[in-house]
């Protein structure tokens, strides 16, 4: 099944380089513009998560903690092989394979960013297969193979990944992170690649056939629970809506409202909850909708400023999903550049389909429940 979007924002940096349209959730292209010097920018930002992995308690519940680099993208750390080789990845729950660049690989993409070395492996299984991903704003090609993969302190013996051979272009090129492991349904996982969470399930690993996702706007203290929920991570009740199509996490969502008015989505429509995507996007003419609504006022790239000082006046975005509201203040879709000026964290892309993105989740911890094949939603401290 052709993969539909992902990514980061930090993907639409090295996109605005080359000037490839987006079709997912943007962020950051005002660092392009104030700095100019995309490749100064990240060598400022060490590249260490700074962050090891720490079991929760005896009973297979673990805890991976996540980088946030500056708002745009969330990344924790895995082992690979045996000894174990270091690399971090995106845990993005809009794709499905595990994959990381290889020592095969000449690209400038792999010559930043930590390879797999399979030589050095002493439970490496090589495969006669290839796999290829195309991403919205991006793609791979490489091998697959198989090994142990140990994410959380949790050791996974039998993992196909992805040995990447070939990434073209500038869109991982600059990116924090070095591969990408996928927390969608194994049925959009290419090649029919077993995911990382199906066989830590299988091999019964985790407590709970779930996990959970809490995003800080803090620099650290971002989590991701493998088997459970972290009660300390939100307040009040938890609200569970059904899966309405196991690829993508994918939900029903009643409608949009701004102001006590349906501005967007007012016969229903769908979304995926995805940490893979930055912004909060959803279709041209609802997004339209929003911007005006909230003020936002058309600027380059496709991007909408935001007066910083009109916020106090500024309305809440309501998603009504599964008869619940969902509120969205103005500090959780307004974004702050580092130069002062702000912009809107919603974003207009094709298709019908919303993406409840980073803006989203931040402001509600969100558990991703395969048992039951819901997601549940709760108010994040």
């Amino acid at each position: 099944m052709k993969r539909l979007t992902i990514l980061f924002a930090v993907l639409t940096l090295s996109e605005c380089l080359v000037q490839v349209p987006l079709e997912r959730g943007k962020k950051m292209r005002d660092i392009l513009m104030e700095k100019n010097l995309l490749k100064g920018l990240l060598q400022k930002h060490p590249y260490d998560i700074g962050t090891k992995y720490h079991l929760s308690n005896a009973a297979q519940f673990a805890d991976e903690p996540l980088m946030n680099y500056l708002d745009t993208e969330y990344y924790g750390t895995i082992y690979i092989g045996t000894p174990p080789q270091e690399f971090t990845v995106v845990f993005d729950t809009g794709s499905s394979n595990l994959w990381v660049p290889s020592t095969y690989c000449q690209s400038s993409a792999c010559q930043n960013h930590n390879t797999f070395n399979p030589s050095q492996s002493s439970t490496y299984r090589s495969t006669q297969q290839t796999i290829s991903i195309q991403y919205g704003t991006g793609s791979m090609k490489g091998l697959l193979g198989y090994d142990t993969v140990t994410v959380s302190g949790l050791a996974d013996t039998n993992q196909p990944f992805g040995l990447s051979t070939y990434e073209p272009g500038l869109i991982f090129t600059y990116s924090k992170f070095d591969g990408i492991l996928g927390l969608g349904y194994p049925t959009i996982a290419v090649d029919q690649a077993t995911p990382v969470f199906d066989n830590l399930v299988n091999e019964g690993l985790v407590q709970q056939n779930l996990f959970s996702v809490y995003l800080s706007r803090k620099a650290t203290g971002s989590m991701i629970t493998f088997g459970g929920i972290d009660q300390s991570r939100y307040t009040g009740s938890i609200q569970w809506i059904p899966v309405t199509r196991q690829g993508y996490w994918q939900i029903a969502m009643d409608s949009v409202i701004v102001n006590g008015q349906k501005i967007a989505c007012s016969g229903g429509c769908q979304a995926i909850v995805d940490t893979g995507t930055s912004l909060l996007a959803g279709p041209p003419t609802a997004i339209n909708n929003i911007q005006n609504a909230i003020g936002a006022t058309a600027g380059q790239y496709g991007q909408y400023t935001i007066n910083c000082s009109n916020l106090p006046n500024m309305p809440d975005v309501v998603f009504v999903i599964n008869g619940h509201h969902f509120h969205l203040p103005p500090s959780a879709y307004t974004l702050q550049s580092n130069g002062g000026s702000c912009r809107s964290g919603f974003q207009a892309m094709g298709g019908d389909l919303w993406i409840l993105g980073d803006v989203f989740i931040r402001e509600y911890y969100s558990i991703f429940d395969r048992a039951n094949n819901q997601v549940g939603l709760a108010k994040a401290i």
